[in-house]
């Protein structure tokens, strides 16, 4: 059995939820578990981590515990070693451009969260100087790859649909206050001081999911709140909300349908899943969470009739079809790291990158614009 090829990965910020749990354990840990990931000639390519990050003794035990990885707390001296080539932040975003300008000044192809900065002249900056440097990079548009969203991508390319009129998104659950119960996320991401807020958290997924699946997106009408003004940290003291905790937000497409996602993180579950996106075509409807996705065919749909004077007689949720699982489907983080490893090595097309990033903050400037002053806002093509 042939040696893996080994790719040197400077991990920074998996110290975080998304970074450890998603990034490093269910992405770069898995896949070293399963061999590496596998060459278009049939070789192997095992990632080699080194995570970055403040506190030795918390840096050491993290590593320790995750199969004795490499460890620092010296990104500078991480940038320096010609034998790591790729840099992968999932830090704050505020600091993401400062650092991702380093690693390319470093000669490092780059790799990170989403999204990749808080303006779009920022986003666009490290777009262009990781052009000029001609290194590799991607950020993580993940719900491109997991299996409800994989499943309405295979009923678009069938044509189950027929034209596409509209699609609603519903994403969020509650995030308790902190006083009652633990909050689930954060502090940080309900101060906009610190970078949170749910249009700049959110918005940039829905842009690729959008462009990618229904056509791109043309203008935008966004109503945002702070539904919970006050909340407790995770020194249990209280604070207030500066950012955003709910959006509501509709698009216009190229392709003449109409999107609207509601975001909320003051909002209570009552649907199939945490995200549900429902399609209607002229030929068929589907309705996708995470994992799941149902559809109701054109020749397959009720025909009600508006009387609220009695029962209404159409069990409506029995007239869904479930998509049947056919394939076994990855971790949908785990599924993009493979390919922008691949892309390092083999290069080719990696459609995933740092400008595709730019057009999530785009969308989101476009949206604060909207709620700001009110109106529909144009969003045109990014600047070269």
């Amino acid at each position: 059995m042939s040696t893996a090829q080994r790719i040197g990965i400077i991990m920074y910020g998996v110290t975080g939820r998304m970074g450890l749990n998603q990034h490093l354990i269910r992405s770069i840990k898995a896949i070293r578990e399963q061999g590496g990931v596998r060459l278009s000639d049939g070789s192997r390519l095992m990632p080699d981590p080194i995570l970055i990050g403040r506190g030795a003794d918390r840096m050491a035990a993290l590593a320790a515990q995750h199969g004795g990885l490499r460890w620092g707390t010296d990104l500078d001296a991480a940038l320096a070693n010609p034998a790591d080539t790729v840099f992968f932040d999932a830090a704050t975003t505020q600091m993401r451009p400062e650092l991702i300008h380093k690693a390319i000044q470093a000669g490092k192809h780059i790799y990170c969260e989403k999204p990749s900065a808080t303006s779009l002249e920022a986003a666009l900056g490290i777009a262009r100087a990781a052009e000029a440097a001609g290194v590799r990079h991607g950020v993580v548009q993940d719900k491109l790859w997991l299996p409800g969203l994989l499943k309405l991508k295979m009923l678009i390319d069938a044509g189950f649909f027929g034209r596409i009129l509209s699609v609603r998104g519903e994403f969020g659950y509650w995030v308790f206050e902190g006083d009652l119960q633990p909050a689930q996320r954060p502090s940080w991401n309900y101060r906009t001081e610190d970078g949170g807020g749910i249009i700049l958290d959110m918005l940039c997924h829905w842009r690729y999911v959008i462009d990618n699946l229904f056509g791109e997106v043309r203008s935008v009408s966004c109503l945002g709140a702070t539904h919970i003004p006050t909340r407790w940290d995770e020194q249990g003291k209280p604070y207030t909300a500066t950012a955003d905790d709910a959006a509501y937000a509709t698009f216009q497409l190229a392709s003449g349908a109409i999107a609207h996602f509601n975001s909320s993180w003051a909002v209570r579950v009552r649907r199939d899943d945490l995200l549900t996106l429902q399609v209607d075509g002229t030929h068929g409807s589907a309705v996708a969470g995470l994992r799941g996705c149902r559809t109701q065919s054109r020749v397959n749909t009720p025909k009600p009739v508006w009387n609220p004077d009695l029962p209404q007689p159409i069990q409506f949720m029995e007239g869904w079809q479930e998509v049947p699982d056919t394939v076994i489907f990855d971790n949908a983080f785990k599924a993009q790291w493979e390919l922008f490893l691949r892309h390092v090595i083999e290069g080719g097309d990696f459609r995933w990158n740092l400008r595709e990033g730019a057009k999530g903050v785009q969308l989101v400037e476009a949206a604060l614009k909207s709620w700001s002053e009110r109106r529909w806002v144009d969003v045109g093509p990014l600047p070269a």
